[in-house]
């Protein structure tokens, strides 16, 4: 990296050296600060009550409005991203930091991510949505069953919409662990990873133990993590692509969730 690139770049260049170190920061800061912060949503509640379900219509009505909120906002975003174009800081950036990781990271360290990275696999997931959603509908959750079915098929619908705004192309690689044909733009698996984890471990709160809520929670935050880091050590997404799948993901999330508290709130108030 000649000398006179730009500070950014040569930072890019830089953490793609140490990948894996930073890594292990992420994952441990990421993994013990939710841990911490459900313990400490804990000690103010004893537990989230299971007993009050949303009503459907009203779950529907939020997420449907949420939806256009969303969109609205990811086509700015998207406008924003095409600031990533060849020549440009952010994407000379990213592809320092792609170059580094396929240059320094072990061949071992890329096999471990190729399997870690089908957890967030729609093969995989979409499965789990079925089978969890007639799981919560026979046991009465059945606006929780929506609202967990809504928000993984927004996120669906959500993501290939931004990819053909922007049709950015992926990173090069010719390890052959990974490959994907679709645009790069925000990472698919990191946006369906923080929805898909975030909803399982917001029913986790709503209806497991309080003995639970602190190993589901940092389970989450651990799988989101591995998978969103996994594109970029892969060499599938560049960092950009990742950091715009997670925040649209967890946009997306907090509609969903508040959608479904409003929804309890508002049940509950009539029920009065």
């Amino acid at each position: 990296m000649p000398m006179e690139a730009p500070a950014l770049v040569l930072l890019a260049s830089q953490l793609g050296e140490h990948a894996l170190a930073w890594f292990l920061c992420v994952f441990a800061v990421s993994v013990l600060g939710t841990g911490i912060a459900c313990q400490l949503l804990q000690r103010r509640r004893a537990r989230i009550s299971s007993s009050d379900e949303p009503d459907e219509p009203r779950v529907a009505v939020g997420l449907a409005l949420g939806f256009v909120l969303i969109l609205a906002a990811a086509s700015l975003v998207a406008y924003i991203a095409s600031m990533l174009g060849d020549g440009r800081l952010l994407g000379l950036a990213d592809q320092a930091l792609a170059d580094a990781i396929g240059e320094h990271v072990p061949w071992a360290a890329l096999v471990a991510f190729s399997w870690l990275t089908h957890l967030g696999d729609a093969e995989l997931l979409a499965p789990v949505c079925v089978v969890l959603a007639l799981v919560l509908w026979r046991n009465a959750h059945r606006g929780l069953a929506l609202g967990w079915v809504m928000a993984l098929g927004g996120i669906v619908l959500l993501n290939p919409a931004l990819k053909r705004i922007f049709a950015r192309a992926r990173p090069l690689h010719d390890h052959g662990l990974a490959l994907e044909t679709s645009f790069s733009f925000p990472s698919g698996h990191s946006a369906g990873a923080i929805v898909s984890y975030g909803m399982l471990m917001y029913l986790a709160l709503r209806l497991l133990p309080a003995r639970w809520h602190v190993p589901a929670a940092m389970a989450a935050a651990a799988a989101v993590v591995t998978i969103a880091c996994s594109r970029v050590f892969l060499q599938v997404h560049f960092a950009s692509d990742v950091v715009a799948g997670l925040l649209t993901g967890l946009a997306w999330l907090l509609v969903c969730v508040s959608s479904l508290e409003y929804a309890r709130h508002r049940k509950r108030r009539a029920a009065r």
